[in-house]
């Protein structure tokens, strides 16, 4: 089944591909289409996979914008964050302040009210969710 399964390199050569169960980077994979403005999103097509079920971005800052968002909340059952790149700090209500750093997890608990304080231009975290679509509240 080779076209279910391009190599790496094939992929690179053919980046409007659909490709199913295994998604490479490329030079357009990030988007600034996404809740925040001061980040981009790559979609790791979770979404599409599992009808909606579960969400999988992989979500970086675009240098020189700085986070400029409410506190806020999100209706969803579960939420993941796991951080790759720089550093960030976040408020969680009932739970504080916090400075992610590369190798930091958060699992976010449904509803939770937070609110990011600050970012690194370099900042960069996969981020899953359950269901992949929610609705965000502000929360002052």
């Amino acid at each position: 089944m080779p076209d279910l399964f391009p190599t790496t390199e094939e992929a690179a050569q053919d980046q409007a591909r659909e490709i199913g169960i295994v998604n490479h980077l490329g030079p357009d994979s990030f988007k600034p289409d996404g809740l925040r403005p001061f980040f981009e999103y790559r979609s790791l097509g979770l979404d599409k996979l599992t009808d909606g079920k579960v969400g999988a971005h992989v979500i970086r800052a675009r240098p020189g914008q700085h986070a400029d968002a409410p506190r806020h909340t999100h209706t969803l059952d579960f939420q993941f964050i796991y951080v790759l790149k720089g550093w960030a700090i976040f408020d969680y209500e009932g739970y504080g302040e916090h400075r992610l750093v590369a190798g930091s997890t958060v699992y976010q608990p449904p509803g939770v009210r937070h609110k990011e304080i600050a970012h690194s231009d370099d900042f960069e975290v996969l981020e899953i969710t359950m269901p992949a679509q929610f609705d965000t509240q502000t929360a002052e």
